[in-house]
């Protein structure tokens, strides 16, 4: 059967042709789902591994807690000071950059 041949009116109206390309579209998009779920699975398996890699690793159990008083005016004097330097360190090297 020439398909090219064949008028558009007449190929609508082919009962067995249009269940036969029914079929088809049905096998293939169900092959796709398929493989997009498979490939979905090996992703969320791996993450899981991940996920469970991170949670098996306890903290260190001899871990000193330090006691600091985050209001204390000196505390927030050093933070500033930290942070002015490093503002500093990386404008210098962005203009070596450029």
């Amino acid at each position: 059967m020439d398909l090219d041949a064949m008028d558009p009116a007449e190929l609508e109206q082919d009962l067995d042709l249009m269940n036969a390309a029914t079929k088809i579209q049905a096998s293939f998009r169900g092959h796709m789902a398929r493989k997009q779920a498979e490939k979905q699975s090996k992703n969320d398996s791996e993450i899981t591994k991940e996920m469970e890699k991170l949670q098996s690793k306890s903290p260190v159990p001899n871990e000193e807690e330090l006691d600091v008083d985050l209001s204390d005016p000196s505390l927030n004097h050093a933070a500033t000071k930290i942070q002015a330097s490093f503002r500093g360190h990386m404008t210098r090297k962005t203009l070596v950059k450029d």
